[in-house]
């Protein structure tokens, strides 16, 4: 896998090919003066040489030599920096794109990618792996261009001086590059395996500072322990072994080096002996050998770099070729809808106000009308459906609550909705058009969500509200932290909306935490609005907070509130009742109790203890 992640790798730099041309081109020039300098400096030698054994010594051809080759070795070092920076540049915009791809990415993954791939592996790809290509690639590109045109700059001036001594140099070059392959081949496996190990090594760091109370709660520090020391081990052994292969290269080509420049010395010492050369040519040769030499000592020790810049190049193109929820091919294009199902006469009709508008995202296709599961069917995983056969409508501003036991398939139902998985069988419509026909981001901008798990990020309480509609004036964020009982508990901190939140708002309580991301999506302003769990985790005087805040928060919204204390939905306009899966019953709360099914079962052992309902 070495070959094919290192050409991808290399197609990576088309966008920058401008700045690459131009560090060749510098490249080259440093390359031509430091090849050319040791034959003036040979040349200065014979004059010496000459002037020694009798000869007119030649003060103003020697004067000239020297002062070009200063200048030569002057230029060499402004090329040098040259390709250096222009090299740093386009390396760091590959970089850049290629962390912006990742991010892209990321954001495009379906839900399943996260539950089946730990998330310290994925932040590792996203960050280490991207680091390691980008300090790699930093390195390579400049020694890498430089070694290979000194070898063939070299190469040549020394067929030119002599082809004899030229032969014998060239005789280490099949021997060291068996070597190297040799050495690549078994490396390069560890190499992967070493980025690997950092990958899971982090995933387990993650897993435990994000659960470290709970890890104390239990004492479980002394397992914890051993699991990272585990997964510590495996990574150094595994991180030895690819620098133990892979380091091997370099001594081994010093070694056939010095033999090479053994072997040239004595044959070159006979060639002076017999005339056949100048002192001054076997130096600028020897020059030449160790400009020959040095480029492939240097390419050996750059496999190491090599081989963990293409094991890191490996890990982040797998999560680029992740499979992905992409746009249908037709997405935005309308499909008829189906006759929609009649409503139970049991179903309480919407009260009448006002709907909230349809929005349209940059003259994106707007949804508007009912929204309808027909015969919708999906497993996690194949053969095992989450939930089976799913058929009902729901009529715009209505509000509908699904209830159930845990794993009935609630919170399945909303993700549908929102695609962030793709159906086994049936379809889902809204307003008519399927809405796997719709582009994802012009879907999801119809929806506000309140998610089970809270979300905050670092910063102000003001932010993390506005992060609904970003832009928002100040009044429209006090707006929604009003109607959702937010700017009770804000007024009496003392930076007010400017506290500082960190760690996920771990500063407030949960159910804070929870009047935050409610009133986020009060300030979205969405059409349709999804509560999933909204009050699992606050008391019962927050939970009647937000019940009062929802009556106005769902006001001309269609609204899907998921939630297991019931009487948080008995004013719903729809009851969807949840078991395995299937959906057993649909109706009016009343409704429901007056059927004596599954629902009051359910409703009886939360509120009057009358026994469990079978789950």
């Amino acid at each position: 896998m070495f070959l094919p992640a290192a050409a991808r790798l290399i197609g990576l730099l088309a966008p920058v090919r401008g700045r690459m041309l131009a560090a060749i081109a510098a490249t080259c020039a440093f390359a031509a003066l430091n090849v050319a300098a040791p034959k003036l400096l040979g040349d200065a030698t014979d004059v010496v040489v000459e002037a020694f054994v009798g000869g007119a010594f030649d003060q103003g051809r020697l004067a000239g030599l020297l002062l070009v080759v200063a200048v030569m070795y002057l230029g060499t070092s402004l090329f040098n920096w040259l390709q250096g920076m222009l090299t740093a540049s386009a390396v760091q915009r590959l970089v850049f794109n290629l962390r912006a791809a990742v991010e892209n990415k990321v954001h495009r993954l379906p839900s399943s990618h996260f539950q089946e791939q730990a998330r310290g592996d994925v932040l590792s790809r996203a960050t280490n792996d991207v680091d390691n290509i980008s300090q790699a690639l930093n390195q390579l590109l400049t020694q890498m261009i430089t070694a290979v045109l000194m070898l063939c700059g070299s190469l040549a001036m020394m067929l030119w001086i002599s082809p004899l001594l030229a032969a014998i140099a060239l005789v280490s070059v099949p021997v060291s590059t068996l070597i190297t392959v040799m050495i690549a081949r078994k490396s390069q496996a560890y190499f992967a395996e070493q980025w690997a190990s950092t990958g899971t090594l982090n995933a387990h760091i993650e897993e435990f500072v994000t659960g470290h109370e709970v890890i104390k709660a239990f004492g479980q520090q002394e397992a914890v322990a051993e699991i990272f020391a585990n997964g510590n081990d495996r990574l150094a052994r595994t991180a030895a072994k690819a620098q133990y292969m892979s380091g091997a290269v370099q001594p081994l080509m010093v070694f056939i080096a010095n033999l090479n420049y053994v072997a040239v010395a004595v044959v070159g010492a006979l060639q002076v002996a017999a005339g056949a050369m100048t002192i001054g040519g076997i130096q600028a040769f020897i020059q030449f050998n160790r400009l020959f030499t040095q480029p492939m000592g240097q390419i050996g020790g750059m496999l190491t770099l090599m081989q963990s810049c293409a094991a890191s190049a490996e890990r982040v193109f797998a999560l680029l070729d992740s499979e992905e929820i992409a746009d249908h091919p037709a997405a935005g294009r309308p499909v008829p809808g189906r006759t929609a199902t009649k409503r139970a006469a049991t179903e309480r009709p919407a009260a009448e106000r006002p709907a909230v508008e349809p929005l349209a995202v940059d003259g994106a296709l707007e949804l508007n009308g009912p929204i309808e599961f027909e015969d919708v069917t999906f497993g996690y995983v194949p053969d095992a459906p989450a939930v089976r056969g799913l058929t009902f409508s729901v009529q715009p501003g209505q509000t509908v609550a699904i209830v159930g036991h845990t794993g009935a398939g609630k919170t399945t139902v909303v993700n549908l909705l929102m695609r962030f998985y793709e159906l086994d069988s049936g379809r889902i419509t809204f307003g008519g058009t399927d809405i796997a026909e719709v582009p994802l981001d012009t879907l999801r901008s119809h929806f506000g969500v309140v998610p089970q798990d809270v979300w905050l990020f670092s910063g102000t309480i003001r932010e993390n509200i506005e992060y609904g509609r970003p832009g928002a004036a100040d009044a429209e964020i006090m707006a929604a932290a009003e109607a959702t009982h937010v700017d009770r508990f804000v007024r009496a901190l003392p930076a007010g909306y400017a506290t500082q939140l960190g760690n996920g708002g771990d500063s407030l309580s949960q159910g804070q935490q929870q009047l935050i991301t409610i009133a986020r999506a009060e300030l979205a302003g969405r059409a349709v609005l999804i509560l999933d769990e909204a009050t699992s985790s606050v008391d019962t005087r927050t939970e009647l907070q937000i019940r009062l805040a929802m009556k106005k928060l769902r006001q001309g919204r269609t609204s899907f509130v998921i939630a297991h204390r019931l009487s948080t939905i008995r004013d719903a306009d729809l009851i969807l009742v949840m078991d395995h899966g299937r959906l057993v019953e649909q109706g009016t709360h009343q409704s429901l109790l007056n059927g004596g099914g599954y629902y009051t079962r359910l409703y009886n052992a939360q509120f009057r203890g009358l026994g469990e309902p079978a789950l």
